[in-house]
């Protein structure tokens, strides 16, 4: 996925009332964002931290610029973290579509935002004559807590438990499911469930698996012209 154009650097002045973040533009300038990213943002929101942020012409945005990125440091250096869970979908569904992640290839067609199960929509739909159906719901991951390890979730998600229930139906009525943690920071070497921070979605997360759903853990790189997706990585069970 790439941007319109290249994002611009500042430091964070703060993180307020979730959707908005103060910056201090690298050009000197003190602008109001937009933070798409309404959970907890553990660890990535410290103001002083370097963040990346894109900008819109849209007359019909009062913040025309929305945060995208932060540089995080867990002592190896400082690398991009990608907190906007707004383009996870696009990101996946662009792979999918380029045939990069082999496991969803082989697919005809691709449907994104279908209903389904219980007032749910899942974000993608793959559907082949041959293949069938298979069911991909996407999750934005970007919290590590220990050097390599990337976690999800970072705060508690009843709606993330409900989604592993639902992929679960789709298995029982003899499709594919699959739950898809793209996880926006390249030094994740590893995937895990933060069962400290939601036993119940770790609970939910071992019976989803039970139950036949797949998981995938995929590593992006990132830069200020893109996102793309790196490598798929061990998801620890």
């Amino acid at each position: 996925m790439r941007f319109p154009s290249p994002l611009v650097r500042g430091l964070l002045v703060q993180r307020y009332k979730r959707f908005l973040a103060d910056v201090r533009l690298d050009s000197g300038e003190t602008i109001t964002a937009a933070c798409p990213n309404t959970g907890s943002m553990l660890g990535l929101n410290a103001p002083g931290s370097a963040i990346w942020l894109s900008r819109s012409d849209a007359l019909t945005r009062k913040y025309p610029h929305t945060w995208e990125m932060v540089e995080a440091d867990l002592g190896a250096g400082p690398t991009l973290v990608g907190i906007n869970p707004m383009h996870p979908n696009r990101i996946v569904g662009e792979a999918v579509a380029s045939g990069l992640i082999e496991e969803l290839a082989g697919y005809a067609v691709t449907r994104r935002e279908v209903k389904y199960g219980v007032s749910s929509r899942i974000d993608l739909l793959l559907e082949d004559e041959r293949k069938g159906r298979c069911y991909v719901e996407v999750k934005n991951v970007h919290l590590m807590r220990k050097a390599g390890r990337a976690e999800f979730p970072d705060s508690v998600t009843t709606r993330g438990a409900k989604h592993l229930a639902e992929l679960s139906s789709m298995v029982a009525e003899g499709h594919r499911a699959v739950m898809v943690y793209l996880i926006q920071r390249p030094d994740a070497e590893t995937f895990s469930i933060s069962g400290d921070i939601d036993p119940a979605y770790l609970a939910a997360f071992h019976k989803a698996i039970a139950s036949g759903v797949e998981t995938l853990a995929l590593r992006c790189r990132l830069s200020s012209q893109e996102i793309a997706i790196d490598k798929a990585v061990p998801i620890a069970r």
